[in-house]
């Protein structure tokens, strides 16, 4: 299946990376507002009534620091990915938020599980490959500063805390990394049919 890029103008990929983090940013207010009401709606494993939640545990905050330590690198690895294309940018965030959800809601501890670390990570293991794979310089460009400034992040797979869901991270890493082998082979042929 291909889905051809549409590249969109520097002001509108600013525009909608700054819609994005409002969304989260209201969100964020409410649930602190509400005393972490929210939170309800983070994944509970293997709790049937918690699936439909793979959808809304990545919006969700536990409180201020969790919530700032992932607005900003989220915000960056948007505008990153836009380099990709707008189209690739809603696969890539849709595709990765079902595959990430659903693997952690399957296989990961039982706890609740909220943050937008697992879409961060999901972005980071896309955009650390797609450029590579792509074989498009501007891309490639983005894979290598992904990898020297944020390559440390690969250890946030690893069972270090008890209270960072760090199941989340390794799912989304592996959900971004598929998505970059499928998607990233398909920017390479779409350009060598422009050739």
């Amino acid at each position: 299946m291909k889905f051809q890029r549409n590249y969109i103008p520097f002001k509108q990929q600013l525009r909608m990376v700054m819609i994005f983090m409002a969304i989260l940013s209201v969100i964020e207010v409410v649930n602190f507002l509400t005393f972490r009401s929210l939170v309800q709606f983070g994944i509970s494993p293997r709790n049937l009534l918690s699936l439909p939640f793979i959808f809304t545990a990545p919006f969700i905050h536990g409180g201020l620091w969790h919530f700032f330590s992932n607005i900003i690198p989220l915000g960056i690895f948007s505008f990153l990915l836009l380099q990709h294309g707008k189209t690739r940018f809603y696969m890539v965030t849709v595709t990765c938020i079902l595959l990430t959800g659903i693997s952690v809601w399957l296989f990961a501890r039982s706890a609740n599980h909220v943050g937008a670390s697992g879409l961060i990570y999901s972005y980071f293991g896309y955009l650390l490959f797609a450029g590579i794979i792509s074989r498009e310089f501007k891309l490639i460009v983005i894979s290598i500063l992904v990898g020297f400034v944020y390559g440390g992040m690969v250890f946030g797979v690893l069972p270090l805390n008890a209270y960072v869901s760090w199941e989340s991270h390794l799912f989304g890493l592996l959900s971004g990394i598929a998505c970059a082998f499928w998607w990233g082979k398909l920017e390479a042929k779409e350009m060598i049919m422009k050739v």
